[in-house]
């Protein structure tokens, strides 16, 4: 990164950060300053990101744990309270990706696509979103999709756009408890979408430039921007 951000003192959860644009913004957020509470559904992912960022000189926790379970996510934020005290920033990065074609994705494979992508999301933003108002504000962060529709995927299609609804509704109703929340939507991603040719910019993108959106959007520099959805996809193709 080529600005400088300052987090001391501050904790942000991650969710899905074990692995792509989850991972990169847990790292990012360490090299700024605060503390991780570093989540992944897959222990090993969990702690290999936390012990990268502590070997790197910050401070982090790792817990697994289903955030599509209303229980589980609650504990998790309760176990990032309890390591570090007030969570000031929640990114909301994990989620699941399956490529079944409408006319043949069943009913399982929907509603986990949907639970994880944008339950877990609503799940962990109403609970932390409580905590935060009684503590002073925070900051929530989506990572949502810059992509209107795929040659598969109607489920993830549909819980990446219930999540940027989400996140204006969330935006509205949060805004009066100091509570900022905004959508990051990465397209052309190296590693994680690279199915569809190259963006205006002619080259795929990496988690570590949406990780970039993610700090900036955590950090004061952005605190009069709530409600918003920011496109980091090298331009799109000019749709």
């Amino acid at each position: 990164m080529n600005f400088t951000v300052n987090l001391h003192g501050q904790t942000a959860l991650v969710t899905g950060a074990g692995a792509g644009v989850g991972r990169a913004a847990a790292r990012a957020l360490a090299a700024a300053g605060a503390a991780i509470v570093v989540n992944d559904i897959n222990p090993d992912r969990a702690a290999q990101t936390a012990a990268e960022i502590v070997a790197a000189g910050g401070r982090a926790a790792d817990f697994d744990a289903d955030i599509a379970n209303r229980f589980q996510a609650a504990a998790l934020i309760e176990q990032g309270r309890d390591t570090f005290g007030r969570i000031h920033m929640l990114v909301n990065a994990a989620g699941v990706y399956k490529g079944d074609a409408l006319a043949r994705i069943d009913e399982w494979d929907w509603r986990r696509i949907v639970d994880v992508n944008l339950t877990g999301a609503f799940f962990c933003s109403q609970l932390l979103g409580r905590v935060m108002a009684n503590e002073g504000g925070g900051v929530i962060v989506n990572i949502a999709s810059a992509a209107q529709t795929l040659p598969q995927g109607a489920a993830y299609i549909a819980a990446k756009a219930g999540l940027i609804g989400l996140t204006r509704q969330c935006a509205r109703e949060f805004a009066p408890l100091g509570i900022r929340v905004n959508a990051v939507c990465p397209a052309y991603v190296a590693g994680e979408d690279e199915t569809r040719g190259m963006p205006l910019q002619g080259r795929l993108g990496t988690a570590d430039e949406v990780a970039g959106a993610v700090l900036f959007l955590c950090s004061d520099a952005a605190a009069f921007i709530t409600g918003q959805t920011i496109m980091v996809d090298g331009g799109g193709q000019g749709e």
